[in-house]
């Protein structure tokens, strides 16, 4: 998870599309050659964001119940940091899963938080491309997670 402030918002997301290559749409670290991902990393780990990483063993049954532990909690986690809005990218059919976990988080306190969500495909919000940025590196190790380091506050295991 990505954390924004809202003074941060437009600047970064700015910065974010200054990135992108003739032709792209979006940036997605998997498609990446090594050079290019150290550029971009190197650029994004002074930008003013943090990142929280929630991590959840898929000993569970599935991948997808271990998805919703960690979005779950997340969501707890930004009720904490009063956040006021919640953006995932979106995964078409299985949003469902994500919608029945947030309903069940919120419980009747949507109102009270103030906090939405929605689900966004990747080339609508250049944000979400630092959180894959982000969990990329963490999960490369190495030389990457040492890269972004500076943006990560906290690993989560829900």
């Amino acid at each position: 998870m990505t954390v924004v402030e809202p003074a941060n918002l437009v600047p970064t997301r700015k910065a974010l599309q200054h990135l992108l290559l003739p032709g792209e749409r979006e940036l997605h670290f998997r498609k990446e050659k090594p050079p290019r991902r150290r550029q971009l990393a190197d650029r994004m780990k002074v930008m003013p964001v943090s990142a929280r990483l929630y991590s959840a063993t898929c000993t569970r049954k599935t991948e997808e119940s271990a998805r919703q532990a960690c979005l779950f909690r997340a969501i707890t986690d930004l009720l904490g940091l009063r956040a006021h809005r919640l953006v995932l990218d979106t995964r078409d059919d299985r949003n469902a899963h994500d919608k029945q976990t947030l309903r069940r988080a919120l419980g009747n306190r949507p109102s009270t938080t103030e906090m939405t969500y929605e689900h966004l495909d990747s080339t609508a919000e250049p944000l979400l491309w630092l959180s894959d940025a982000i969990a990329w590196c963490h999960g490369a190790g190495g030389e990457w997670r040492t890269r972004i380091a500076p943006l990560v506050t906290a690993i989560i295991c829900p």
